[in-house]
C-alpha cells in the first residue's frame, strides 16, 4: 500500500485533537462539492437551450444546404447540382428560390423573404408539424398560388389564419430602366392566397421574415427562371452524414457551400457556445476560491500533527513522504467534494427533467417550455471532474510544500 496515501486517508477520515480542523475540512468538501454541482447545473442548462433551439431549427431547416458560394443564384441544371441528386444517399433533394419582397395587405404592408419551395417540400422537413390553423398544407391549387406566412408576418399585416383576398407581392424588375413617370412599372407583382395556415418555428428569425410560396411563384418574382437559390437535401436513415457530406462538398468543389443544420445557423450556436464558455471560466474561478478553503484546513492539520510527524521520522519517513502525506490529503478532499458535487449536480438534473422544478415563467404557456430545459451531456461531466482535480491539485502543491518546510 502506497504509505502516504494511508497515513492520509487515516487523518482525513479520523477525530483531530482539535475540532475547528474537522469542521473547516468538512466546509472545504462542501465548497468544491457547491462549486462542482454549479458547473454540472449550468452547463446542461446550457446544453438544453442549445438541443431546444437545435430542435426548433430541425422543423424548418433541411439536414444540407447546398448554396452557391458566390451570388445568390446557380442554374438549376448544374453538373454539381444534378450529380448531388443522383447520390443514393440523397432520398429528397428540393430545389428552393428565395430573395427579398415586399408584401401588402389592406392598408399595412411588410418587408419579408419569400423562400419558393418545391411541392416535395414537406417531404424534406418537418414543416407540417409547425402549423397553426384551419386549413391544411398546400402551396397552390385551382390555378392559385398560396402562401404560408410566418405566424409574426401575420401579426404584422393583420391577416389572421385565414386572410381574405389575395396577398400583394412586389419585388424589383432585375433588367431594365425604372421609369419615373410610372414608377409601379419597376417592380413586378403577384399574389398569393391563403390556405388557412399559419408557420410558427418560434424563432423571430423565420416567425418575422419568412413565407412560403411555390417556386414557380418564386421565379416569376424575382426573374429567375431556371436558378436556384439552394439545393436542399435529406438523407436515407442509416446514411453516414459526415461521408456523405464530404462526397458533396467534393462534388460541389469551391463554387457551392455545404451546410448543416447547426452551419446554417451558425451565429446562433456560436453565441450559445461562447456564453456557455464564459460561465464555465466564471465557475471555474469560484471554484478555485472554495478550493483555498483546503489551504487553511491543511495549514491548520500540519500544525495539529507536529507530534505525529516527529514520530514518522523517527521511524524513518522522509521530508518527501510527510509532504505527500498533506498532499494526498488535499487532493482527496478535491476528489471527494468533485465526486460529492457530479452525484448532487446529475440528482438535480433528473429531478429538473421529470418534475421541472425551476419555471421559466408564472403562467403556462408564456414560454415555448415552462420550465428550465436541462441535458446532461457525458463529455462535460469529464470535462468537470478533470477541472476540479486540476484546480483542487493546484491549489494544495505550493502551499502544502511551503508549510511543510516552515512548519516542519
Amino acid at each position: 500500500m502506497n504509505f502516504p496515501f494511508y497515513i492520509a486517508r487515516r487523518y482525513l477520515f479520523s477525530k483531530k485533537s482539535t475540532h475547528a480542523i474537522n469542521v473547516i475540512s468538512g466546509i472545504s468538501m462542501v465548497g468544491v462539492a457547491v462549486a462542482t454541482m454549479a458547473l454540472v447545473v449550468t452547463l446542461s442548462v446550457f446544453n438544453g437551450f442549445h438541443d431546444l433551439v437545435a430542435s426548433l431549427f430541425t422543423a424548418f431547416d433541411p439536414q444540407l444546404k447546398v448554396a452557391p458560394a458566390v451570388g445568390k443564384t446557380a442554374p438549376a441544371d448544374d453538373p454539381a447540382l444534378t450529380r448531388i441528386r443522383q447520390l443514393p444517399e440523397v432520398e429528397v433533394a428540393t430545389e428552393t428560390v428565395e430573395d427579398m419582397a415586399l408584401v401588402t395587405y389592406g392598408e399595412r404592408q411588410a418587408m419579408v423573404t419569400v423562400k419558393g419551395v418545391a411541392d416535395n417540400f414537406d417531404s424534406l422537413t418537418h414543416i407540417r408539424e409547425i402549423l397553426v390553423g384551419e386549413g391544411e398544407y398546400g402551396l397552390h391549387a385551382g390555378g392559385l398560388d398560396y402562401g404560408i406566412l410566418g405566424i409574426r408576418v401575420a401579426e404584422a399585416l393583420g391577416t389572421g389564419y385565414r386572410f381574405q383576398g389575395p396577398l400583394a407581392v412586389y419585388a424589383p424588375r432585375r433588367e431594365g430602366q425604372l421609369n419615373m413617370a410610372n414608377p409601379t412599372d419597376g417592380f413586378v407583382a403577384g399574389e398569393l392566397y391563403s390556405p388557412g395556415v399559419l408557420f410558427s418555428v418560434q424563432q423571430a428569425k423565420y416567425d418575422k421574415n419568412y413565407v412560403l410560396a411555390p417556386i414557380a411563384f418564386a421565379r416569376r418574382l424575382f426573374g429567375q427562371q431556371g436558378m436556384v437559390s439552394a439545393l436542399e437535401l435529406r438523407l436515407r436513415p442509416g446514411s453516414d452524414f459526415d461521408a456523405v457530406k464530404e462526397e458533396i462538398k467534393e462534388i460541389a468543389g469551391g463554387r457551392f457551400t455545404v451546410k448543416d443544420r447547426f452551419e446554417q445557423q451558425e451565429d446562433t450556436f456560436r453565441i450559445m457556445k461562447i456564453e456557455k464558455l464564459i460561465a464555465y471560466i466564471f465557475l471555474t474561478f469560484i471554484l478555485a476560491v472554495a478550493c483555498f478553503n483546503i489551504i487553511g484546513s491543511l495549514s491548520m492539520l500540519i500544525i495539529d500533527k507536529k507530534a505525529d510527524v516527529a514520530t514518522l521520522r523517527n521511524l524513518g519517513a522522509t521530508d518527501r513522504q510527510i509532504t505527500r502525506i498533506f498532499l494526498f490529503e488535499g487532493r482527496m478532499i478535491s476528489a471527494i467534494g468533485a465526486t460529492a458535487g457530479i452525484a448532487a449536480g446529475l440528482l438535480l438534473c433528473w429531478l429538473q427533467q421529470q418534475y421541472g422544478l425551476v419555471g421559466l415563467g408564472r403562467s403556462s404557456g408564456s414560454f415555448i417550455v415552462d420550465a428550465y430545459p436541462v441535458s446532461v451531456h457525458p463529455e462535460d461531466v469529464a470535462l468537470i471532474f478533470a477541472t476540479v482535480l486540476a484546480v483542487g491539485f493546484t491549489a494544495v502543491w505550493y502551499p502544502v510544500r511551503y508549510f511543510a518546510r516552515r512548519l516542519l
